[in-house]
């Protein structure tokens, strides 16, 4: 399966946001992509007075989603966007996954909510606006188990540990919106330790550059193999980058070294 990572830069406009994500996904395509994969809030990331309506998953954000992979015929994994929450004062931080009928394959909302306080950097809660999902997903994607996960979802193994183990996942994919001062130190690491520890490739598709005054991404997306080796990398800009997943590959990795098979916890 060869597979396109879209790395943009979202801001407070969602037109011209979701214009940039369909030009992507239409360059993936034509670089033979059977799946596109694009970042945690693709369709805004700015300020939260001016964010759009959180939308039911059969919403104007899932339409035109569900269009783009309809017209291109080809998987398309939809990021994240603000999903119709459990009360008013929160929604859900929800992923999508199409296939190339445009039908809607899976639905994930993410678990774990970024509420972080580093004095003098940044002060963020999550939890204040977002409530967290509850379920992990694994899908079928091209007949591939592939785990789903989102952003701060990163730095929690044992989610990760369960798709490979519990869901059979063979690929594992990571939409985020990074920011810059953990990122720099933290991104590959941790995508290349979640590839290396469940021997699956992992597709990582984030956000680059500035989004508000206070908000920097990282960028740096990446498809990392089950030895844990960056087949691609974006550079620092909007743009996507394509691998080829070998499944053979990830077979021997299994056998040669059988450290998921070898667990005793």
């Amino acid at each position: 399966m060869r597979v396109a990572v879209c790395q943009l830069n979202a801001r407070d406009n969602r037109p011209a946001n979701l214009t940039v994500a369909r030009d992507l996904l239409d360059q993936a395509a034509a670089a033979g992509a059977d799946l596109a994969v694009l970042p945690e809030y693709v369709d805004y990331l700015g300020p939260a007075d001016g964010a759009p309506k959180p939308e039911p998953t059969d919403g104007e954000f899932g339409s035109f989603f569900a269009a783009a992979a309809r017209e291109l015929g080809m998987w398309v994994h939809a990021g994240s966007f603000h999903e119709t929450g459990p009360d008013d004062g929160r929604t859900y931080n929800t992923t999508m996954v199409f296939d190339p009928t445009g039908r809607l394959a899976a639905t994930y909302r993410k678990i774990h909510l970024y509420d972080v306080e580093i004095p003098g950097r940044v002060s963020y809660r999550e939890s204040n606006s977002v409530a967290p999902g509850d379920e992990t997903v694994v899908a079928d994607i091209a007949g591939i188990r592939t785990g789903l996960s989102i952003c701060y979802d990163l730095r929690f193994p044992e989610l990760y540990r369960r798709l490979a183990v519990d869901g059979d996942a063979q690929v594992l994919v990571v939409p985020a919106a990074f920011m810059m001062h953990t990122g720099r130190d933290h991104w590959e690491v941790l995508l290349r330790a979640r590839a290396i520890e469940n021997q699956c490739y992992v597709v990582a598709a984030g956000q680059i550059g500035d989004h508000e005054p206070s908000r920097t991404c990282f960028g740096r997306s990446m498809i990392i193999d089950p030895w844990g080796t960056v087949l691609a990398q974006a550079p620092d800009t909007v743009g996507i980058v394509t691998a080829d997943l070998d499944l053979a590959r990830l077979r021997t990795i299994r056998s040669e070294l059988p450290s998921l098979a070898n667990r005793r916890l």
